[in-house]
């Protein structure tokens, strides 16, 4: 099993409500103890040790809340290998 150590500096979330922010950062704490801790994050250790890491854009559908957008963020860094595993 690998240790995976992620340490989050800056966040930053354009057009993202102030009131919102902490949701969405309790959902990505979340969502990637979940993904990483399964031993899925075989992607983000593949990549080595990053300064920066980019999740690109994501998209959610109309009403979808704080928690959707730190779960869909927190797959696009985990990695496509880690999408659907449980814990």
């Amino acid at each position: 099993m690998t240790r995976v150590v992620l340490h989050i500096g800056r966040l930053v979330l354009r057009g993202v409500d102030a009131a919102d922010a902490h949701q969405v950062a309790g959902a990505l704490q979340a969502e990637l103890g979940r993904q990483l801790g399964v031993d899925a994050g075989a992607a983000l250790v593949a990549g080595g040790n990053r300064a920066l890491l980019r999740a690109g854009r994501v998209t959610l559908a109309p009403g979808d809340g704080g928690q959707s957008l730190g779960r869909a963020v927190a797959e696009r860094i985990a990695g496509p290998e880690a999408s659907g595993r449980s814990s």
